[in-house]
């Protein structure tokens, strides 16, 4: 949050450039295939969605218009950093050749072939205005028997389009699909997953888990932990063994019911508004004392402990000095009314960091002295809990962090270990919030740390590890979705702030979950509804991004009631969204309380 410049704050932007590579190109001519040959593709046509095709980045979708044939396409978007490429792996003979073809449309669309054991293949056009057909063969090597067929768009052109990819060629006899698993089991749960484990199948290549009859994961192992899941709740899952030929029946089915959790004992209402209190500053909103907060505020965050230095870990909360405040009231008063609220129902936070105050633990010691500071703040003043504001270069990954669920950089390691210190010390009544920007979590949907080929901004995603390791302990995560840049969503479009599209987008992705940086093998699961919070600023002046009262209550008719969703279509309907953020509860008043009455009227 900004606490200099109230009209806006530094926008954070990615630093990742793509390198321009040498365009491949191998072009040929198919002959006709033989009567024995088959086309091997899986869902060339995309009939069946991305069914057997895996896209990088979350770039490709499947549409209906435009289409060469039948009723559906592959459209795919790429990046800056990201070519949009679609592939599958296909099973071959050796020493045996094909045709690979398929129908395109765009600017520099490529479709080529890589593994063949012999010279890899590409064909490519630089400008197809309407549908144009590619092919190419190439001969598979003496000890090939698998491919991988691809087709990718240009690093930051627009989208493109492919239909009936096919590859023709000698069959192979797949064989029958697996047994079906025995043995399938839970672990110890807790209130947002379960673990399960099973026998091994001969002849498997993976396994697909099922919950509640869907498919959500895959394995390659027979253990996996399903989570995303609800508290208290009972799931049924059963297992299928796969390889070539296909998928064997699913296993018996076991039963498991998630834990109850701790973030639920928070005494929250159903419907939370969430505020920041400059408390230690005043800027162009002026002042306002604990004691005239208006009781529209649930979660009051005082804004901002922040620290001695950049890597100290040691954090001060210094309230706003009368030269600066002249209304400032008493350190005796201030703690009166903190009791006063907190008799009245609402929770009081200290909320680290903000624009200024850029906190990095680089160090055992650091996260040490971070929690006895915290503590010392907390216990001090009799706060409920602890909001995390880190922004700017409090978090970033080291390039070879890559895995969001084990994660090894300092920084992340030792804030994940601190708050999980703090949470233990206070207890389950203890609430921990956490306010991040779009480009620290929903940016993970492209782009995670460094990227595989370096030169990403390394903060991409980087609260990713932060939420997940501590989603069992967080009370609120509450996204501050003003002061950005443009976001892909789930529909791999691009949304901009000024309305509630960009709002319904960013919160859909929270409570659907996510592959990160495109790995539909390493998904960042959805949290609870009752976790999230929308930020929002309060007033034009509060930060970039503002919407009207109408375009705010648009949001929550979306998601919670799937109504006046415009252009978006969300992944499910989520009645129990806890509430709305802004900054600030200053800024709100500066403006007559526009924000807190309409969310008043809204939540009634």
């Amino acid at each position: 949050m900004d606490r200099t410049r109230p009209l806006a704050r530094r926008r954070l932007l990615a630093v990742g450039t793509a390198v321009l590579l040498a365009v491949p190109g191998i072009t040929a001519l198919s002959s006709a295939a033989r009567a024995a040959d088959a086309d091997l593709a899986r869902n060339g046509g995309f009939e069946s969605g991305l069914d057997g095709w895996t896209c990088t980045a979350g770039s490709g979708a499947s549409v209906n218009s435009p289409v060469h044939s039948g009723s559906s396409a592959l459209k795919a978007t790429p990046a800056g950093s990201d070519n949009a490429q679609c592939a599958q792996t296909v099973t071959v003979k050796p020493d045996s050749q094909y045709t690979l073809a398929g129908y395109v449309r765009g600017s520099y669309v490529y479709l080529g072939a890589s593994g063949t054991g012999t010279t890899d293949v590409s064909t490519w056009t630089q400008s197809a205005p309407d549908w144009q057909h590619l092919t190419s063969t190439f001969r598979t090597g003496a000890s090939t028997t698998k491919v991988t067929i691809y087709t990718h768009g240009w690093y930051g052109t627009g989208a493109y389009y492919a239909d009936d990819v096919s590859l023709t060629g000698p069959g192979v006899d797949a064989g029958q699909p697996p047994a079906a698993p025995t043995g399938l089991k839970a672990g110890t749960v807790t209130s947002s997953s379960v673990p399960l484990s099973w026998s091994a199948v001969s002849g498997a290549t993976g396994y697909a888990i099922y919950r509640d009859g869907a498919k959500v994961q895959t394995a390659t192992g027979t253990s996996a932990t399903v989570s995303g899941l609800a508290p208290s709740t009972a799931y049924s899952f059963q297992v299928a063994a796969v390889n070539d030929a296909g998928e064997s029946a699913r296993s018996a089915a076991v039963t498991a019911t998630t834990s109850a959790g701790s973030s639920g004992s928070t005494d929250l209402p159903a419907h939370a508004l969430v505020g920041y209190l400059h408390a230690s500053f005043a800027n162009g909103a002026g002042y306002t004392r604990m004691a005239d907060v208006p009781d529209s505020w649930d979660v009051i965050d005082l804004a901002f402990g922040e620290p001695t230095s950049t890597t100290s870990g040691d954090i001060r909360f210094t309230r706003c000095p009368v030269t600066e405040c002249p209304s400032v009231e008493s350190d005796a008063d201030f703690k009166a009314a903190i009791k006063a609220k907190q008799a009245a129902g609402k929770k009081v936070l200290i909320s680290i960091g903000g624009q200024n105050g850029q906190v990095q633990l680089t160090t055992t010691a650091a996260r040490d002295t971070f929690v006895s500071s915290v503590s010392k703040i907390i216990d001090t003043y009799g706060l409920d809990g602890l909001d995390i504001d880190f922004e700017g270069h409090s978090l970033s990954l080291d390039a070879s962090d890559t895995n969001f669920r084990s994660p090894t950089t300092p920084v992340i390691v030792n804030l994940i270990s601190a708050l999980k210190t703090l949470k233990a010390k206070y207890g389950t009544k203890f609430v921990l919030t956490m306010a991040p920007e779009t480009f620290f979590v929903q940016l993970g949907y492209q782009y995670y740390g460094t990227g595989k080929w370096g030169g990403q901004d390394p903060r991409a995603g980087a609260y990713l590890p932060v939420i997940y390791a501590l989603r069992d302990d967080l009370t609120l995560l509450h996204v501050q979705d003003y002061n950005s840049g443009s976001i892909m969503g789930l529909d791999n479009q691009y949304h901009s702030m000024g309305g509630a599209d960009f709002h319904i987008a960013m919160t859909d992705m929270l409570l659907t979950g996510f592959p990160v940086a495109g790995d539909a093998n390493n998904v960042f699961p959805p949290l609870r509804p009752d976790q999230i919070a929308i930020g929002m600023p309060a007033t034009t002046n509060a930060g970039n991004g503002y919407v009207s009262p109408a375009e705010v209550n648009k949001t929550l008719d979306c998601l919670t009631r799937k109504t006046n969703c415009g252009s978006y279509a969300t992944h499910g309907t989520w009645p129990a969204l806890r509430g709305l953020m802004t900054w600030s509860v200053n800024w709100d008043r500066f403006a007559n309380r526009e924000f807190s009455k309409n969310f008043d009227g809204y939540f009634g």
